[in-house]
C-alpha cells in the first residue's frame, strides 16, 4: 500500500539544495490602509506627498492615480497575519525600512554619529520594527532588508518644491550629493547597529534606475517618481549620487554588521529591435542595452562613469568598487525599441539616446537573458522581485511555472541563491495606486480581507515540493 501511494505522488524536478523561496514587499506600498490603527500612513515621506497632494494629482504630467492611501492593505497593523502567510510561501521575506518613519523630524540632521542619531529616533516606529523582525524570526523567516526602497523623508526631499523648480528647492533629495550621502549613510549605520543581530541579508537601494529615469529623465505613465521632471543632466547626476551612496551605505553595513551580506537591486532586461531588419532599430537596441544593462549596473558595481553617454567611461567614482557582495535582480519584462537615427528630443548631445521604447515583452523566457547578464558580473544572485500584474486564473500555468522553469535551468550554471515573488499581498503600486494588483493574496480594499489567488496556491505547492512538476506530467 505504501509503495502504491508513493507511486501516485507527483514527480518533481527539484531545485538545488539550499535554494530559497520567499516573497517581497516594500513598506510604503503595504503599510497604509490599516483597519483600526491611526498611525499606518506615513505623512513624513516624499511619496506620501507625491500621491496625495491635490495639485500634484491634478497635473496630468505626473500620471498619478489619486487613489487614497487608505485603500492599501494595512500591513502596518496586520503584519502578524501576513507573516503567517509569508511563512507558507518560503523561508525568506523581503521588506524595507522607512527612513521617514524612524526619523520623521529634520532635527535628525544635526546628528554626526550613530549615538547622536539614536536620540532622534521615533520610539514607536523603532519598537514596531523590533517587533516586526521578532515576528519574522518566530516564524522561521529569514529577513532581507532594503534600506531604501525609493522613499525619502520630506526634510530630505520635498518632491513638490523640486517638481516646481529643481534648481531652487531646498530639500532636493538625490540632487544634493554633499547632503544626502552622509545622511543616508548615517541612517544605514544606525540600522546596522540596531538590527544587525537580526538581519544578515541587506540591500542598499532598490532599482536606482527607476528613481532617476522616472523621477528626473523620462517620467511617464508607466512610472513617475518624485520630483517627476525631465532634465537628463540632473538625472545623470542623481545616478552618480546614488552610486556614491550605495558604496558608502555598503561600507557602513559591513562595518556596523560584520556578518552582513550586502547587495544592490538592479533590473535588467533584454532589448529587442522592433524591426530586426531595420538598421536604426538594431543600433537603438544596442544603445539601450549598453545604457540599461551595462552602464547603469556597472556604475553601482565599479563606479565607472560615462557622463556624456558616448559609450566610453571617462572616470570612476571612489568608494564604490568592491563593496557589493551579491546582486538583487528585479525582472518583469524585456523591451522593444524603435531607432530614431538621431538623439531623441530633449537628449541632444547624448549620442546613444537615439531610441524610443515601443513596448514591453512579458515572455517568461526572457528572464533567461536577464539572469545571464546579471551572472556576467560574477556575483551571487538573488531574484529579489518577479511577478505579474492582475494574475488571472491561468497565471500559474502561463507565467509562474514557465518563469520558475527558467530560474531552475539557470540555477544549474549560475549562482542563484533564491527567488522572491512580488508580492505577498496586493499593494499600493506607486503612481498607479491600487490599479495594478501583484499579490499572491488578493486584498479587499474596504475589509482588508486577504484571499489566496490560484497563482498563490501554485506557488505554495512549488515551495512545499521544492521543485516543479516534471515536464512529462
Amino acid at each position: 500500500m505504501i509503495l502504491l501511494l508513493l507511486a501516485c505522488q507527483p514527480k518533481v524536478d527539484a531545485f538545488p539544495e539550499g535554494f530559497a523561496f520567499g516573497t517581497a514587499t516594500a513598506g510604503f506600498q503595504v503599510d497604509p490602509g490599516c483597519p483600526s490603527r491611526t498611525d499606518c500612513i506615513d505623512a513624513a515621506s516624499d511619496w506620501n506627498q507625491w500621491v496625495t497632494d491635490p495639485e500634484l494629482i491634478a497635473d496630468k504630467a505626473n500620471h498619478l492615480s489619486g487613489d487614497p492611501l487608505s485603500m492599501g492593505p494595512g500591513h502596518w497593523e496586520l503584519y502578524e497575519e501576513d507573516l503567517d502567510r509569508a511563512a507558507q510561501m518560503g523561508s525568506v521575506f523581503r521588506f524595507s525600512f522607512e527612513w521617514s518613519r524612524l526619523f520623521p523630524d529634520g532635527a535628525a540632521e544635526q546628528a554626526t554619529s550613530v549615538e547622536e542619531l539614536a536620540a532622534h529616533v521615533d520610539p514607536q516606529a523603532l519598537a514596531w520594527y523590533r517587533d516586526y523582525l521578532q515576528a519574522m524570526q518566530d516564524r522561521g523567516l529569514t529577513p532581507m532588508a532594503t534600506v531604501n526602497h525609493y522613499t525619502l523623508p520630506l526634510w530630505v526631499h520635498d518632491g513638490k518644491a523640486c517638481n516646481a523648480d529643481p534648481d531652487t528647492c531646498l530639500a532636493s533629495g538625490w540632487l544634493d550629493q554633499e547632503r544626502i550621502v552622509p545622511l543616508i549613510t548615517l541612517f544605514t549605520a544606525f540600522l546596522a547597529q540596531e538590527f544587525g543581530p537580526q538581519v544578515d541579508l541587506w540591500l542598499t537601494l532598490n532599482e536606482p534606475v527607476a528613481v532617476f529615469l522616472g523621477g528626473y529623465i523620462f517620467p511617464s505613465e508607466d512610472r513617475t517618481n518624485p520630483p517627476g521632471i525631465s532634465r537628463i543632466d540632473l538625472g545623470l547626476q542623481v545616478a552618480q549620487n546614488m552610486a556614491a551612496a550605495h558604496g558608502a551605505m555598503a561600507q557602513a553595513l559591513h562595518e556596523g554588521d560584520p556578518g552582513a551580506e550586502v547587495g544592490v537591486v538592479v533590473n535588467l532586461g533584454q532589448v529587442l529591435p522592433v524591426d530586426p531588419e531595420r538598421e536604426e532599430d538594431v543600433l537603438a537596441a544596442e544603445h539601450m542595452h549598453y545604457l540599461y544593462n551595462e552602464l547603469i549596473p556597472g556604475l553601482f558595481l565599479t563606479g565607472a562613469v560615462d557622463a556624456d553617454l558616448d559609450g566610453v567611461a571617462e572616470s570612476t567614482l571612489p568608494g564604490v568598487a568592491g563593496q557589493t557582495d551579491f546582486l538583487g535582480l528585479n525582472y518583469y519584462f524585456g523591451f522593444q525599441v524603435i531607432g530614431l537615427g538621431r538623439p531623441a528630443p530633449g537628449f541632444e548631445g547624448y549620442p546613444i539616446m537615439d531610441f524610443f521604447p515601443d513596448g514591453f515583452d512579458f515572455d517568461p523566457a526572457l528572464l533567461g537573458p536577464a539572469i545571464e547578464m546579471t551572472a556576467a558580473y560574477g556575483l551571487p544572485i538573488w531574484i529579489t522581485e518577479n511577478g505579474v500584474a492582475d494574475p488571472d486564473q491561468d497565471a500559474a500555468q502561463s507565467f509562474l511555472l514557465p518563469t520558475l522553469r527558467v530560474v531552475q535551468e539557470h540555477a544549474e550554471s549560475a549562482d542563484i541563491r533564491g527567488y522572491l515573488y512580488w508580492s505577498l499581498v496586493d499593494n499600493y503600486e506607486w503612481n498607479h495606486g491600487m490599479n495594478m494588483r501583484f499579490g499572491l493574496y488578493e486584498v479587499n480594499d474596504e475589509s482588508k480581507e486577504r484571499t489566496l489567488r490560484p497563482i498563490g496556491e501554485r506557488y505554495q505547492q512549488v515551495v512545499a515540493d521544492h521543485g516543479l512538476p516534471t515536464e512529462s506530467q
